[in-house]
């Protein structure tokens, strides 16, 4: 009976490597808020550790069962070798609450430990957002920077400032970025609108402060936003609106509505520039359906009435102003000034 050649014996199979998941979450969302697999998994691992003993999803974490010890070390190169070695443990499941500044290094400490070695064996590393931003959550850091600068302690030049000394800066940032726009430089574009945007939270942060009548940059948007869907009721009501010049109309008829204005020229602020100004006002008179002439005008424009000539002839006339002693400016604010008392009179003999 001949003998069988001896087999050799198949290797036992290695355990599988330990896992390490780094939950990351959002300040920007409420504690506690997290996704299902966040909730999943930490319900469901071995060891849960985290860095700050103040992070804000602890107090949600331990109400819903889950034990969370406290780990910290000297440096992230340090931590990323404890958590990994902590997680190397075949079978177990790691999971690591990162901080609110996203632990930065971790990740790439975490990563030149898998690729250099040193770790036996190596466990599986994942990231797990356990919260997103919603759209606009950033706005809330910018609410936040701004309290913070205006509070104590905060800076001094922020914290002097009043809604008339902001004036001025609001004026030019509206024109800054309106020379943004006319160039199509789309960087400067949001950089102006950001400088805007600051100006309308800084002067909501002021507004908290006044004694009488505070109100806050919450209360400004919830405004903003009843105006919008007030005055949009063929988008969040029932009414028909198919085109830009049937919503138009109804804009103007639901302003005229809430204003209670007794004039067409009504609320058109007299602070804009002049040409601005005066161009308002002739719309406001032309949408009314009043006849008010507009100034004079001796002879018609030479080159016709094109965008070039009429924008040439503005500036000649500016120029001419100018050469005469005259403020061009100041003239055309007086004569819109005029306009104005005409189209009222026109009003009331109507």
């Amino acid at each position: 009976m001949s003998e069988h050649p001896q087999q050799p014996r198949p290797e036992p199979a290695s355990a599988p490597a330990g896992r390490l998941v780094l939950l990351t979450t959002t300040h920007r969302v409420a504690p506690g808020l997290l996704s299902w697999p966040a909730w999943e998994t930490l319900r469901g691992a071995d060891l849960v550790l985290v860095g700050d003993p103040g992070h804000p999803q602890l107090p949600a974490v331990r109400q819903a069962g889950v034990q969370v010890e406290q780990h910290s070390a000297p440096t992230v190169p340090s931590l990323a070798r404890s958590l990994a070695e902590a997680a190397a443990v075949p079978g177990r499941t790691l999971v690591w609450i990162g901080g609110a500044d996203g632990d930065p290094g971790l990740t790439d400490a975490l990563a030149r430990l898998a690729v250099e070695g040193g770790l036996d064996p190596v466990p599986e590393i994942e990231l797990l957002p356990g919260s997103y931003d919603l759209p606009g959550a950033r706005l809330l850091d910018l609410v936040a920077v701004m309290d913070r600068l205006r509070s104590p302690g905060g800076c001094p030049w922020d914290a002097e400032q009043t809604h008339g000394t902001l004036v001025k800066y609001l004026v030019e940032e509206a024109f800054e970025l309106v020379e943004a726009i006319e160039e199509g430089d789309r960087e400067s574009l949001r950089e102006e609108l950001g400088d805007v945007l600051l100006q309308v939270v800084f002067h909501s942060r002021i507004a908290e402060e006044d004694p009488e009548e505070p109100f806050s940059v919450d209360d400004v948007a919830a405004g903003l936003v009843e105006k919008l869907m007030y005055r949009h009721p063929h988008v969040f009501g029932s009414v028909d609106a198919d085109t830009p010049a049937q919503v138009e109309a109804n804009w103007e008829e639901l302003k005229a509505a809430e204003k209670q204005r007794d004039s067409s020229v009504d609320g058109v602020p007299l602070a804009q520039p002049a040409l601005a100004l005066a161009a308002k006002l002739v719309s406001r008179a032309s949408k009314a359906g009043l006849d008010v002439p507009a100034g004079t005008l001796a002879q018609p424009l030479p080159g016709g009435t094109d965008e070039t000539t009429v924008g040439d002839t503005l500036l000649g006339l500016a120029a001419m102003a100018q050469a005469r002693g005259i403020d061009p400016e100041a003239a055309l604010r007086a004569a819109a000034r005029r306009y104005r008392d005409a189209v009222r009179d026109a009003e009331r003999a109507g």
